[in-house]
This record gives structure tokens, sequence and C-alpha cells, in this order.
């Protein structure tokens, strides 16, 4: 049986590390080439050859999502170089945690900017070769911050919930034409995202970067006539 996404071509925000990296090497392991986006050029190096070493095709693209002229040639050069492409999935993302009342701007416009911002951005772009194509997949990685209220998280739970919001009106926009759009809400992710925070949760019972991954295969991979536009993943171990 051939892989389920063999001859698919997905680009991967965010591709360097935690969520957007075990997403790539899922999806590449499901036979998709993978176009791999993130700022720095050494992390989206590594992937790229893990995939290559398991006979997978990768092709590496540095680029800072927030800058939308890197994201319109970031997309001209996978339609170039890979020839379509099938899937989007934006999984940059940053954070910064604590009492709103002591937060500061810049803190928002770096949320806002990564988290929720780009994601439009790299929405739009992807939208005319997958129209043209008449189908594709796009795939945003919200939190499980944008269905519950979480004290110290009120800018990030704004971003996430533009991202939730902003898929589901997407999808209603593009489903008479063939392009599929969903939103993965997971809770707590194992990621380098936390190493700079401080206090965490208890790190061992969080979700792992491939359990996210293994959702965004299932999402990316089911037959052009069903779409699973929302799906939310949680740890087993009682926290968020």
């Amino acid at each position: 049986m051939a892989p389920a996404l063999a001859g698919k071509v997905a680009l991967v925000t965010g591709a360097g590390r935690g969520i957007g990296r075990a997403v790539a090497l899922a999806l590449a392991a499901e036979g998709a080439a993978v176009a791999l986006a993130a700022r720095t050029r050494a992390d989206l190096a590594a992937v790229a050859a893990g995939i290559r070493d398991a006979g997978g095709r990768a092709l590496a693209v540095p680029a800072d999502v927030t800058q939308d002229p890197e994201v319109d040639a970031l997309v001209e050069q996978v339609t170039a170089e890979l020839g379509r492409l099938d899937i989007l999935v934006t999984a940059a993302g940053t954070a910064a945690f604590g009492p709103f009342a002591d937060s500061k701007g810049a803190a928002w416009e770096a949320m806002l900017a990564v988290n929720l911002r780009a994601v439009m951005t790299c929405c739009r772009a992807v939208l005319p070769a997958m129209l043209r194509q008449g189908n594709g997949t796009i795939l945003t990685i919200a939190s499980i911050a944008a269905k519950r209220a979480l004290p110290g998280s009120a800018v990030y739970t704004a971003t996430k919930a533009g991202v939730v919001g902003f898929s589901r009106v997407l999808a209603e926009e593009l489903r008479a034409h063939g392009v599929r759009v969903g939103v993965l809400v997971p809770g707590a992710v194992d990621t380098p995202l936390w190493d700079a925070l401080g206090s965490t949760p208890p790190r061992e019972l969080m979700l792992r970067p491939e359990d996210v991954a293994r959702a965004a295969v299932l999402m990316a991979s089911l037959p052009p006539h069903a779409s699973l536009e929302e799906l939310t993943l949680l740890p087993a171990g009682g926290i968020l």
C-alpha cells in the first residue's frame, strides 16, 4: 500500500523544532515532500537531513513568517521547486505568560505577529496555488487556551482564539472550492517553548509533539470527501 500522502507537497512553518518539526517528520514519513520554513538555518538543516536520511524529500527555506514578502517568496519557491502545494501547516508560534497588568506591549506585538497575523498571511499566500488545483488542506495550530480561561495567558489566548475563529470562517469560504481548513487545538505540549518560561506545569505529563503530529497526519490524509475541521487533543494526565 502506498503511503497516505504519496505525491503530496506540504509546507510546514515553525518546522525547525517542537510541533512543527514533529509534523514535518510525520508528513514526510507518510510520503509527502515537505518544505520546511523557520528562521534558524541550523534547525532547518537538521530536520531536512533527518527526512532525507529516512528516504524522504525535503526543501529547507529559511524565512520569517511575520514578513509578508518573505512568505510570498517562500510559497513561490515551494511551488517552483516542488511543483505544487497540497498541505499547509502553520506551526510557528511564540508565548509570554504572566498577569496582564504586568504585560508589555512589545510582548503583545510579538504574539499577535507570529501566532495570528502570520497564520493569516501564510494562508493567503498558499490559496492561489490550492485554488488553481481545486484542492488542498490547511491546518492551523491553535491551543487549548482558546477554549479555557488560563490565568496569565490573556494575550496568548487572544491570538489562539483568533486562529480558531479565523479557521472556522476560512473553512466556510473555501468549502465549495475543494480546499479544506482544519484547526488543531492541543493542550500543553512539551516543546522548547517552555524552556524560557521558568515555572511550568509538569512537563512529563504534557503531550509530546509527536502526538500532535499524528493528529495532523490524520487530518491531512482523510479522503477528499471528508474534512476534520477541529480537533482538540489533551494530555491524559489531568493537566491542560
